[in-house]
């Protein structure tokens, strides 16, 4: 179990989740006192039955019934490191993320393409001249904070400030019991003040904004409360901002590491969407997920008692030989690529379109302007932190020096 948590493992956990497909596919961990599911059928399973194993992590083994858990669902304190959305069971669920995903339709995100575009080449200009830069601290992680603080509607130039609390929020979901550290805690109180400040503001004086929309937004019998609006920036902030830059450096690098994949990516650009899927396969972003029980379930031959917590590790399921041909194998043209990078059922990302936008744009403008593009030097890579997430923290990389084009 300890090898879960290590640096090796951080670094490539693939190796680790094909023996545990292999050998332990259902497990359980004693001292976390916690199931894990690692086959692509399992961890679909688990992420698509809200009925079997809910999002609220709260739910105890006295009361395994779902409808209490929905009953309950509107008690949950999202302070407490959960955000609403994700930490939610229907009915609630399904009335938060019907009021939101108006700012997430495919007019929507297809109207940001020309700022994302602009923002791209304003961060490589900063770089191209050098030859050199960290695309993970000098565009990886700026370009998507910067797209979500315009979204939101504020100062970009608190971005050092999100990165902070972000890392402490992330770091702190890798909690198996779903407790936040102090750390995260701090962070996550600071965020909320922060974003009660910027609500205050909003309702006084209303902008074209995200929040605004948020503060006006309600059906027939529903409205977003404070707790529902804070819940919502700290997910789109955090959520949205690592899925994103650890797309992007997650990409890079397996472009990098498979010249040949490489090599006909420039060949033939119009597959890049088809590289990103399989970057999301291959290095998702994102590794797991985690439920509870919400009544005794069987799986694998395991009898999981309600109120357990469960992980689902996507980042396991997609490597999965008995779904993916040749799953260990990084392959651009890869059809059908039926990964679950974004989750599966009721809480597939929101924000899968908007990530997979930056991305496109990101890929195209850096294979376009970044000539004999290549890593600085061999030395390990520092992992992102946590398991949650799957990234580096630092990715430095030389290329033949270009002249700033200006954000044209």
């Amino acid at each position: 179990m300890n090898e879960l948590f290590s640096i090796e493992f951080l670094r490539n956990p693939y190796p680790t989740y094909a023996y545990l497909r292999s050998n332990q596919p259902v497990m359980y961990m004693e001292p976390l006192q916690t199931w894990s599911v690692f086959q692509y059928d399992h961890v679909k399973s688990v992420l698509f039955d809200h009925a079997n194993f809910s999002s609220e992590h709260r739910l105890k083994p006295k009361d395994p019934d779902p409808a209490s858990v929905a009953d309950h669902a509107d008690n949950t304190d999202s302070s407490a490191g959960g955000f609403s959305l994700i930490t939610l069971d229907p009915p609630r669920h399904t009335q938060l993320r019907s009021l939101v995903s108006k700012a997430f339709t495919p007019k929507a995100i297809a109207a940001l393409e020309p700022r994302i575009a602009e923002l791209t080449h304003e961060l490589l200009d900063k770089v191209s001249a050098s030859g050199e830069m960290d695309l993970i601290g000098d565009f990886s992680y700026p370009l998507p904070v910067i797209v979500i603080a315009e979204m939101l509607g504020i100062p970009s130039g608190d971005r050092e400030q999100f990165k902070h609390w972000s890392d402490e929020v992330v770091a702190s979901a890798d909690n198996f019991a779903g407790e936040q550290s102090s750390e995260a805690a701090d962070a996550r109180s600071a965020m909320d003040d922060y974003f009660r400040s910027i609500i205050a503001q909003r309702r006084l004086n209303p902008q074209d904004d995200l929040i605004s929309a948020l503060i006006a937004a309600e059906d027939a019998q529903h409205h977003l409360s404070e707790k529902d609006i804070l819940s919502f920036c700290a997910l789109l902030l955090v959520a949205g901002n690592e899925t994103t830059t650890n797309l992007i450096g997650n990409a890079v690098r397996s472009l990098l590491d498979h010249p040949e994949q490489l090599q006909k990516l420039r060949e033939q650009p119009e597959l890049l969407p088809s590289a990103i899927e399989e970057v999301l396969r291959y290095r998702s972003p994102l590794q797991a997920m985690f439920r509870t029980a919400a009544r005794d379930v069987e799986i694998g031959g395991q009898k999981i008692r309600a109120g357990s917590r469960v992980v689902a590790w996507m980042g396991a399921a997609n490597h999965d030989e008995q779904k993916f041909e040749d799953a260990g194998t990084f392959d651009i043209t890869r059809s059908p690529n039926p990964h679950i990078a974004f989750g599966h059922g009721l809480h597939f990302c929101l924000g899968a379109p908007l990530a997979r936008l930056e991305a496109k744009v990101a890929l195209e403008a850096i294979l376009e302007r970044l000539p004999d593009l290549a890593r600085a030097n061999q030395e390990p890579l520092t992992p992102a932190r946590g398991f949650i997430v799957h990234g580096v923290s630092s990715l430095p990389l030389t290329f033949t020096k270009t002249p700033a084009r200006g954000g044209s």
